[in-house]
């Protein structure tokens, strides 16, 4: 890094949860294992239709396993409103399972890299969400380590607005100059983090790194990070 970072922020969703793979991505390839052939754009609009409705329509309070209750609730639904396939309540909790299994092996990974980050740096967290990141970063024992939770519904601006970014550098008195933002998102996070002139590292896949041409830093597992910030 060339210049002195003294903020971290984080995308949540594919980037705290993952190795740089996004829920509806994630969703659709548990939905494959499931032995639904449906091909990654047709998978998209389902997605999304279950998605949008949790958009403020979740309690504050609703943890990371209610959320996602909720989410794979709405997938069987589309799924059989569309008639891609008939629904199935069971096939449904065991995709949320194997979510949540993966997210808790990421979060468990994740956390002491984020408290030993946390004695040098001011960390915040900006997502595009469903007004309840708060208490999602509760359940997944994240909360104690993170100063500042922005959160789009909650906010009322979504990534990349660079509203929602200073939603979380605001309350920590953090300048762009020495921010960096860490997300799986080219669309969201590094163009919102380069809109006010943070730095940026992607997290993503080895493959989706060789697919494009970057001019940042980007890693294939979050706990790469420190050595970067070295």
């Amino acid at each position: 890094m060339n210049r002195p970072i003294e903020t971290l922020l984080f995308d949540f969703g594919g980037t705290l949860d993952a190795d740089g793979v996004a829920w509806k991505e994630r969703f659709h390839e548990h939905y494959r294992a499931e032995g639904l052939e449906i091909g990654t754009e047709a998978f998209a609009p389902v997605f999304y239709a279950a998605d949008d409705p949790l958009v403020g329509g979740l309690p504050l309070d609703a943890d990371l396993r209610t959320t996602i209750a909720r989410l794979t609730d709405n997938l069987e639904d589309e799924l059989a409103r569309r008639g891609i396939a008939p629904r199935d309540a069971g096939r449904g909790r065991r995709v949320a399972t194997r979510f949540l299994g993966e997210a808790d092996a990421a979060f468990a990974r994740n956390r002491p890299l984020i408290e030993a980050l946390g004695r040098r740096y001011r960390l915040g967290i900006v997502s595009n969400f469903y007004g309840n990141l708060d208490a999602v970063c509760r359940s997944a024992g994240l909360a104690p380590l993170i100063r500042v939770i922005a959160d789009s519904q909650r906010v009322g601006a979504e990534k990349p607005d660079p509203a929602i970014f200073r939603a979380a550098l605001e309350p920590l008195g953090a300048d762009p100059e020495t921010t960096l933002f860490v997300g799986d998102s080219l669309k969201r996070d590094r163009a919102g983090a380069r809109n006010l002139g943070m730095a940026f590292v992607w997290v993503a896949p080895a493959e989706a790194q060789a697919a494009e041409i970057c001019d940042h830093a980007a890693v294939t597992r979050l706990d790469a990070l420190a050595e970067l910030l070295q």
